[in-house]
C-alpha cells in the first residue's frame, strides 16, 4: 500500500484583493483549483471543484475513470450555480491535482489537470513538470499565456489524465499558478530539498513565492510518498494522507496570512 503524508498552505498574495485558489487534501486525493471571474465567484467555482474531487474520497477503490467523472461533474457544477445564480455567470476555474487510483489490481497515480495550475514530481535531485499548460502562446503585451481550458465551459473541457506507478521517497507539488509565476524551478527544488517534512515545504514555498512578488493568488500541496514499516509511525495509513500534526486536519489548507516580510514590507495592499 502507498503510504502518504502531505501539506497545504495558500496566501491571497500582495496584488489581489480576494484568493480564489481552493485546495484539497483528503484520504489519497490532492488538488488545487484557482478560479477566475472575479467579481463572477471565481472562488465559489474552484470550491466547487475541490468539493467534487473530495466526493472521491468515499471511494475506496476508485479507478482513472471516477477521476475522470468527477472532473466533468465538477464542470456540471459550476455551470448548474451559474444557472441559480445569474452573478456568477462566467465563472470558472482550474483543477490539476493526483489520486492514488487502482489500474487492474495496482495502486496508482492518477495526474489530472485543466488549466495552467500544475503538478510536479521531484526525486531528491530533479523537479520534473508533469502536467501540460492549456494555455495559448504569450503576446508581447501579457506576462502570462491565455487559458484554452477551464472548467465553467459548454463543452465540458477533456481533462489530462496519466496513470503513473508510484515510487517510494518521491515527492509532489500540487499548484496554482501563482508559485511558478515567482519561482523557477530551481528555486521550487531548493525549498523542496531545504524542509523535509510536507507541511514545511508547503509553508516555504507559498512564503518565498509572496516574498518574490505574489502578484497572484498563491496554493500548494505537497505529497510525500513514504517508505512503509515501522518508522512510518502509527498514523500512516496505506491511501491515505496523514497529517503532519493529530491536531491537523488533513481537508483544511493553512492560509498563511503573511502581514509583512522580513524587511517590513506589507504584503496584502
Amino acid at each position: 500500500m502507498t503510504t502518504v503524508r502531505a501539506g497545504a498552505a495558500s496566501d491571497v498574495g500582495r496584488v489581489r484583493q480576494r484568493n480564489e485558489d481552493s485546495a484539497l487534501v483528503v484520504d489519497g486525493v490532492y488538488a488545487v483549483a484557482d478560479g477566475m471571474g472575479g467579481h463572477a465567484a471565481g472562488d465559489v467555482a474552484s470550491e466547487l471543484a475541490v468539493a467534487a474531487l473530495r466526493r472521491l474520497a468515499d471511494l475506496p477503490d476508485r479507478t482513472p475513470q471516477d477521476v475522470h467523472d468527477e472532473i466533468a461533474r465538477a464542470n456540471a457544477d459550476i455551470l448548474a450555480s451559474a444557472v441559480e445564480h445569474p452573478v456568477r455567470t462566467g465563472m470558472g476555474t482550474t483543477v490539476t491535482g493526483l489520486s492514488l487510483v487502482l489500474d487492474g489490481d495496482a495502486e496508482r497515480w492518477a495526474v489530472f489537470n485543466v488549466g495552467d495550475s500544475r503538478v510536479y514530481r521531484y526525486d531528491g535531485e530533479v523537479l520534473t513538470q508533469l502536467t501540460v499548460d492549456h494555455t495559448a502562446p504569450q503576446s508581447v503585451t501579457r506576462r502570462r499565456g491565455v487559458i484554452t481550458r477551464a472548467l465553467g465551459t459548454r463543452p465540458a473541457p477533456p481533462a489530462d489524465l496519466w496513470v503513473l506507478s508510484p515510487v517510494p521517497g518521491e515527492r509532489f507539488v500540487v499548484c496554482s499558478d501563482g508559485l511558478p509565476l515567482e519561482l523557477t524551478d530551481d528555486e521550487i527544488a531548493a525549498a523542496l530539498r531545504a524542509e523535509p517534512v510536507a507541511q514545511a515545504a508547503a509553508d516555504l514555498l507559498v512564503h518565498r513565492a509572496v516574498l518574490a512578488g505574489g502578484r497572484d493568488n498563491v496554493t500548494v500541496v505537497v505529497v510525500d510518498h513514504l517508505a512503509t514499516g515501522p518508522d512510518a509511525g502509527p498514523r500512516t495509513r496505506g491511501a491515505h494522507a496523514a497529517p503532519e500534526d493529530e491536531d491537523t486536519d488533513p481537508g483544511l489548507i493553512t492560509y498563511l496570512g503573511l502581514d509583512t516580510d522580513p524587511l517590513g514590507i506589507p504584503t496584502r495592499p
